[in-house]
């Protein structure tokens, strides 16, 4: 009996799942609406900040799911990444006076290059020993900004990180201008991530986090795509860190600390690794949840790991994962020709002689 009740449970489930599949342009517009008129429903300077701040982890976990959600390769040091961006738009700003979209774009580049710097050392490894290399690599970051004085300002770090201006207006959450940039970088993201899963490079990437391998085998370059996936991902991460340092204002070393790591990792196993949708519904339950539950805060990566151990029992795929199980998707062309072929092949001679 209880197994019946379960399996109507997670037929339910899934018929849920489907129904939005089905649906999922008219739901894309309704969230779209809700989040263009959220700021003047809410009129709430904090409330929209902390929506600003989901915004930002959310851009860090589609950068963390292109490299392990696509490709599987699994980074336990991505606050190095973000902690680039974040420092080197913050010092272009500061220092140089520069706009926050130039700043931007050179934190991007940088963070790419230091990807494909940590990239290299790591073709030759993966599972345990490749989160081990990543998760020095983010403590590496930690040092230089820690210890780098006449650049990082050391421990003191980097103040009055000026907000981003358009058109000679400064756009701060007061305005609301703040909140629609984020939509904005979120928006260019998630539409970035969308057409690279459905590209030869994101088909690649797929097929090596399923069979490396096999993948060899099929004349996949996996050193290229591997660390394409580090660039790429740096590079994401690095725009939301940009976005959180002008957010938040001021930033040290301890900003970007392994906390933060596992926090982002955290948004990606939970969502769904290798689903874009599962990415909002991560940051939006992990990131909200301690706004909400302030006298919890000495606790809550106890019930970080409480979360995660309970997912990989139940629901190791992620809330909204169930996709990322299923083979590719063809395009309607593609599925039409093969259903074409499967109608014209021969009759089996072997199935002809049994009749």
């Amino acid at each position: 009996m209880e197994k019946t009740e379960k399996r109507e449970k997670r037929h339910l489930l899934h018929e849920a799942e489907l129904f939005a599949d089905r649906n999922k342009k008219i739901l894309v517009a309704l969230l779209m609406a809700v989040l263009i008129v959220l700021p003047m429903a809410l009129n709430n300077q904090y409330l929209l900040t902390v929506a600003v701040k989901i915004g930002s982890y959310v851009i860090f976990a589609l950068g963390l799911n292109v490299l392990t959600g696509y490709t599987g390769l699994v980074s336990l040091g991505h606050a190095g990444f973000v902690a680039v961006g974040a420092y080197t738009s913050s010092l272009l700003a500061v220092k140089m006076g520069m706009n926050f979209f130039g700043a931007t774009i050179l934190g991007m580049v940088v963070a790419g290059l230091v990807g494909v710097l940590l990239g290299l050392p790591t073709l030759r490894v993966t599972g345990t020993y490749l989160s081990i290399i990543t998760l020095g690599f983010g403590e590496i970051v930690k040092m230089i900004a820690m210890n780098w004085t006449p650049v990082t300002n050391g421990t003191l770090g980097v103040k009055n990180i000026p907000k981003p201006s358009l058109f000679g207006i400064d756009l701060t959450i007061s305005n609301y201008g703040l909140y629609y940039l984020m939509l904005v970088l979120l928006l260019a993201a998630t539409l970035f991530c969308i057409a690279l899963l459905r590209s030869k490079s994101g088909r690649a990437m797929q097929a090596i986090r399923a069979d490396e391998l096999a993948g060899v085998m099929m004349g996949i370059n996996t050193t290229a795509y591997k660390i394409l996936a580090f660039v790429i991902s740096a590079c994401i991460c690095a725009m939301g860190g940009s976005l959180y340092s002008t957010l938040i204002g001021y930033i040290d070393p301890n900003t970007f600390n392994f906390d933060v790591s596992t926090l982002i990792l955290s948004v990606v196993i939970l969502g769904g690794m290798g689903t874009i949708r599962g990415m909002f519904v991560g940051a939006a339950l992990l990131i909200a949840f301690p706004e909400v539950s302030r006298f919890l805060m000495e606790y809550r990566f106890v019930l970080y790991g409480v979360i995660l151990v309970v997912m990989m029992r139940f629901r190791p795929q992620g809330i909204l994962g169930w996709r990322s199980t299923l083979p590719y998707r063809l395009s309607p062309e593609v599925q039409k020709r093969v259903e074409q072929a499967d109608q014209d092949k021969p009759l089996n001679l072997w199935q002809k002689d049994e009749d």
